[in-house]
């Protein structure tokens, strides 16, 4: 079996919401594709609703309710893009 810091940490979680994670080296495989496909994506909805954040954040006239929201969709992204740098950061290749 290949020790966990080995696997690759996949993009989504599981049940529970306990981490998922892929045991390959092969970066054409579908699985692993996919898991690159669906970070892209969260990386790219992450920087979008930083966007939103900063509008909302400069109207003095938004209301508690709406900052709430945006604090919410704000914290997970931030767990999106935690996860994200983790696998990415595991993958990387350290000089022996």
């Amino acid at each position: 079996m290949t020790a966990q810091n080995e696997l690759r940490l996949l993009p989504w979680t599981g049940p529970e919401g306990k981490p998922c994670y892929l045991d390959t080296d092969d970066r054409e495989r579908y699985m692993s594709r996919l898991a690159d496909h669906i970070e892209s994506v969260q990386l790219g909805m992450a920087a979008e609703l930083r966007g939103q954040a900063v509008q909302v954040l400069d109207n003095e006239t938004e209301d508690l309710e709406k900052l709430r929201l945006v604090a919410a969709k704000l914290a997970g992204a931030l767990r999106d893009v935690l996860r994200v740098a983790t696998s990415r950061g595991h993958r990387l290749e350290t000089p022996e």
